[in-house]
């Protein structure tokens, strides 16, 4: 079901909502653009949400520009852990439901 290539239907969403595309895509440049915080932690934070959303296009895109930032090797691997620790922590704080 993974490929990048079904990326190119985004085309088709454009097509049929180009308004809302238009915006999204806005929103998305300006959340991931430079500023307070730089684009290679930026798109670090964007990793590490891929990596616990499971999204494979997010992950490889993400990945791939904070390389481009400069990301290093060991703060990807860094980010991988963080996004490990919140992922077992909601299921730490979650399974607290269960014994309600």
């Amino acid at each position: 079901m993974y490929d990048m290539k079904n990326l190119s239907r985004l085309k088709v969403i454009e097509a049929n909502a180009p308004e809302a595309v238009k915006a999204f895509w806005a929103f998305d440049k300006a959340a991931l653009a430079d500023g307070a915080i730089p684009v290679k932690y930026k798109e670090l934070m964007a990793c590490a949400v891929a990596f616990t959303t499971q999204c494979p296009y997010c992950i490889e895109i993400h990945s791939d520009r904070a390389r481009e930032a400069g990301a290093s090797d060991k703060e990807m691997a860094e980010t991988v852990a963080v996004a490990a620790a919140l992922r077992a922590g909601a299921a730490m704080t979650h399974g607290t439901h269960a014994f309600a």
